[in-house]
């Protein structure tokens, strides 16, 4: 009998892995979480010999309004250290611009299968220092659809700021991002996916494609459940001085309702 409820146990954990991962592919799902985003690049700056770090803390917030629909608040809080700013500055630490989003979503997906969410984008300059942010308040649209079918979940992300205020001497942001994915969960809360964080600067006339590979585990630990996440970043398209290939390993905190 023992033996019999360990078994069950196992099985009701992977489960609740299972669901909680693909949950994870959902950019709008019901799921509070808090992961800390450690992005480790390479070969930036004009000599091709700079090191970039950023930690993203991205809490993820979902808020029911009703039977129907969904609010849910995305944050990405960069606090960023460059070791390749032109002389003297040398380098720099501290933090980054913040990009607040906010989705309107139904909570349920529609009759086909298909999840969207869409709202305004906002970006908070926060920036501790002009080489980590743009020194201006933006604004614009985002909106997400995806769809998960199986172990699959594909879908697009995307937004557009533009800037409203900030600093008068600083250049003026208009900005799309784009960021189509596609995972595959392999069961046991173990999942692969691609992805891209694309962003055209439509004042520079500048593309920056980072392409994004990486495998997951959700896990518990006591009675926290997390994930942990590694891959690898190749910049296929990037400004002169960007960094050329990077590491991103990933620790997210979870709070199932």
């Amino acid at each position: 009998m023992l033996v019999a409820a360990a078994m069950q146990g196992q099985q009701a954990l992977a489960q609740d892995a299972d669901d909680l991962a693909k949950k994870l592919s959902n950019p709008v799902a019901d799921l509070i979480s808090v992961p800390f985003q450690s992005n480790f690049d390479f070969r930036a700056g004009a000599e091709e010999d700079g090191f970039s770090y950023t930690l993203n803390v991205q809490p993820v917030i979902p808020i029911t309004l009703n039977a129907d629909w969904n609010l849910i608040s995305r944050t990405i809080l960069p606090i960023a250290y460059r070791d390749y700013l032109p002389p003297p500055d040398g380098d720099t630490f501290g933090l980054g611009d913040i990009t607040q989003s906010l989705f309107l979503s139904p909570a349920n997906p529609g009759p086909s299968g298909i999840v969207w969410g869409v709202g305004p984008a906002f970006l908070i300059p926060t920036a501790t220092d002009d080489f980590l942010g743009s020194g201006k308040f933006g604004i614009g649209p985002t909106a997400v659809v995806l769809k998960q079918e199986g172990p699959w979940t594909v879908g697009a992300l995307g937004n557009h700021i533009w800037s409203v205020a900030g600093e008068g001497d600083r250049a003026d942001v208009s900005q799309t991002f784009l960021q189509p994915f596609l995972s595959y969960g392999f069961g046991h809360g173990a999942t692969l996916t691609l992805n891209t964080e694309s962003t055209y600067d439509w004042e520079a006339d500048q593309w920056t494609v980072p392409i994004n590979l990486s495998v997951s585990q959700v896990f518990k630990v006591g009675d926290q459940m997390l994930q942990a996440q590694i891959g690898g970043k190749y910049y296929a398209e990037a400004p002169q001085g960007a960094p050329s290939w990077g590491v991103r390993a990933t620790l997210t905190f979870l709070f199932p309702k």
